[in-house]
């Protein structure tokens, strides 16, 4: 599929890649969300909590959700969507990953760029509880990943899934790891190990045979943190075997599922590979979006709608 053509234009204040993310991240706040909790037990008898919202309206479509790194299904970016979709007559379903919820996990794992048995978990239980005929999944960041991963890696998708529509998506993680991990983004590397680390802090207690004080005191950067804690608990050799085998830019050719990619050219999480060109080309079902600016899932628009969400509702209305 040919590139598309964004039409989404900055505000001259939010131009930098900085001011966008930041803004949207930490300032921007969306109110009149109603959410419902329910937890949701996966097949090893870990949990996760999904935040509900609800059309006014009787509908057999729901959109499942899902944030980046150390979110939750309270972040502006996914309440957002939820409230835009639920006015357009769309149940929402924010699924917040292992301990992303306010709650711990009960297992030494948690959630990571790749784990899609989760996010399959999810569907199912969606649509099992429900009966819904239309299946859409928006994910964010590391959620969009996930997505572009589920959808990509099997040929088994359910057939009530009609669209992906994936976000800042660090699909080569190696590359955004490299990334996150230079100097312009140290501020918010140093605030995402912090997340994680008083996340884990926990687990020294709980799995003494899986994790030392030692272990998490030479955790001084993300790298180290994929290479002592997320690969080891999660069946990989290390992080470069997880990131190797967990980006779903590798899984963009198989993909038989309408996805929309939207990518901002002044992303500094992404690395050039993180810009699907050539797959998105070759792939009639891959749309890639590459707006000049918008930070990392920072696409701010009029009246406290980004365009990633109202070009969601239009892809999908398309597909």
């Amino acid at each position: 599929m040919p590139i598309i053509q964004p039409t989404y234009k900055a505000p001259i204040w939010a131009r930098t890649s900085f001011v966008s993310t930041v803004y949207s991240g930490l300032v921007r706040r969306v109110n009149g969300v109603v959410q419902t909790r329910e937890r949701m037990t996966l097949p090893d008898g870990d949990f996760l909590d999904l935040d509900w919202s609800y059309t006014q309206q009787k509908t057999d479509k729901v959109i499942i959700l899902l944030h980046g790194l150390e979110g939750n299904g309270q972040r502006p970016y996914m309440t957002a969507p939820a409230k835009l979709f639920n006015a357009n007559g769309i149940d929402a379903c924010a699924v917040n990953f292992r301990s992303c919820s306010g709650e711990p996990n009960t297992l030494y794992r948690s959630y990571h760029s790749g784990a899609t048995e989760d996010l399959e978990a999810v569907v199912n239980h969606v649509l099992s509880k429900n009966q819904y005929s239309e299946v859409y999944i928006k994910g964010i960041s590391l959620g969009a990943n996930m997505a572009l991963k589920y959808v990509g890696e099997r040929d088994n998708v359910p057939s009530e899934v009609k669209a992906v529509i994936a976000v800042s998506v660090p699909c080569y993680l190696k590359g955004s790891c490299d990334e996150l991990l230079s100097w312009k983004n140290k501020h918010y590397a140093i605030r995402f190990l912090k997340h994680l680390k008083a996340k884990l802090k926990p687990k020294l207690e709980h799995y003494p045979d899986k994790i030392t004080k030692a272990d998490y005191d030479a955790i001084t950067n993300l790298i180290e943190f994929d290479h002592i804690y997320t690969s080891k608990a999660h069946g990989f050799k290390d992080a470069y075997d997880y990131y190797d085998k967990c980006s779903s830019l590798q899984f963009l050719p198989n993909i038989k599922v309408p996805s929309l990619i939207i990518n901002a050219k002044n992303d500094s999480f992404l690395s050039d590979s993180c810009y699907p060109i050539k797959e998105a080309e070759e792939n009639p079902n891959v749309y890639l979006e590459m707006p000049n600016h918008g930070g990392h899932v920072g696409f701010i628009d009029k009246k406290n709608l980004y365009y990633n969400e109202w070009r969601a509702i239009e892809f999908i209305d398309k597909h």
